[in-house]
């Protein structure tokens, strides 16, 4: 019985992913036509960003210029690599490390422009002075309503800051552990025995991602109502969908490959061909991402006037409607 069932199995599904020249060979027209699309789009998306870049330089202030183009380069950056693993489908290990590198420093600028927008870490200080701000926000205590508002201090931002910028250094450095022990055949995402690698590293990797998620939204939640009119909440969206369609996404695909869900077709085995499907909506969902970050961040705006200033504004304000009031 069992050697009838082993008949029936594809030995290409049991093999590790083709060569580059085995994909290219084995292409009909319409794959052909499908890969030529997707190969365009990336381009597309990797040239409409370095333009971006350019005009991002030349009428940005420093240092928030160099933070608007580390976030503006996530959704590029991962299409191109997507692009590379969809042609050489033995790289993706290197691939995927690299775009979920680049999206781990993106997690921490994001975080540091928001900061930048309000004027650096004085001015975010100084608008926050004697105020309390909410720490019950996604993903880890959004259901904690219990928990108390905290005044903002410089201790507590340094801390939002390390809670962020923590996954960038490890999720690099835990990254090319798993590349060297890939190399060595210690890494494999279908091991899921207790002694393998991939049962550690990848659990812990997900704790970190949540850890540093955490202090984003924290800042986010607070100080979007001053930034509304520089499209915080549009851009923190984005930055939102590419977090989703990077992470959650692939794991599911990953896990449904692995699950056998996805079928095998030669010569692409399940976790292959769950791996090639992955990096084709990639690279269409990146491109969309990409056309519209470049509306959000294209243009300039003025400075946010200090809190100081809003509040006159609003006694100013206050003051003439009283006064008509009396008139009447």
């Amino acid at each position: 019985m069992e050697e009838a069932l082993n008949t029936t199995i594809d030995p290409a599904c049991l093999q590790e992913p083709p060569l580059a020249i085995d994909v290219i060979k084995g292409m009909d027209s319409f794959e052909f036509c499908l890969y030529c699309m997707l190969t365009f789009m990336s381009c597309v998306s990797l040239v409409l960003y370095l333009e971006q870049c350019v005009f991002i330089y030349n009428h940005m202030p420093y240092p928030k210029k160099t933070t608007i183009i580390w976030v503006n380069g996530a959704a590029p950056v991962i299409a191109t690599m997507s692009c590379f693993g969809m042609w050489i489908p033995r790289a993706v290990m290197i691939t995927d490390m690299t775009s979920n590198c680049y999206f781990a420093v993106v997690v921490y600028k994001v975080l540091v422009l928001m900061i930048e927008e309000l004027g650096g870490t004085n001015m975010f200080l100084e608008r926050f002075s004697g105020k309390t701000v909410r720490i019950n926000t996604g993903p880890c205590c959004c259901y904690c309503a219990c928990l108390p508002r905290v005044p903002m201090t410089r201790r507590l931002l340094f801390w939002l800051k390390v809670g962020a910028l923590q996954y960038a250094i490890l999720k690099t450095a835990l990254s090319v552990v798993s590349v060297v022990l890939w190399t060595n055949g210690n890494f494999d995402l279908s091991d899921l025995e207790i002694t393998g690698t991939a049962i550690w590293i990848n659990p812990f990797i997900g704790v970190l991602t949540i850890i540093s998620l955490w202090p984003v939204a924290i800042v986010f939640m607070n100080s979007n109502s001053f930034l509304l009119s520089l499209n915080i909440v549009p851009k923190y969206a984005m930055y939102q969908l590419v977090l989703v369609l990077s992470q959650l996404q692939t794991s599911i695909i990953n896990i449904l490959a692995l699950d056998g869900t996805i079928a095998c077709a030669p010569p692409f085995s399940s976790i292959a061909r769950g791996s090639l499907l992955s990096q084709q909506m990639m690279i269409m969902e990146m491109f969309i991402i990409t056309l519209v970050c470049r509306f959000l961040y294209r243009r300039t705006y003025d400075k946010l006037p200090p809190e100081a200033h809003d509040n006159h504004l609003n006694a100013q304000v206050s003051l003439q409607a009283a006064l008509v009031e009396h008139d009447v």
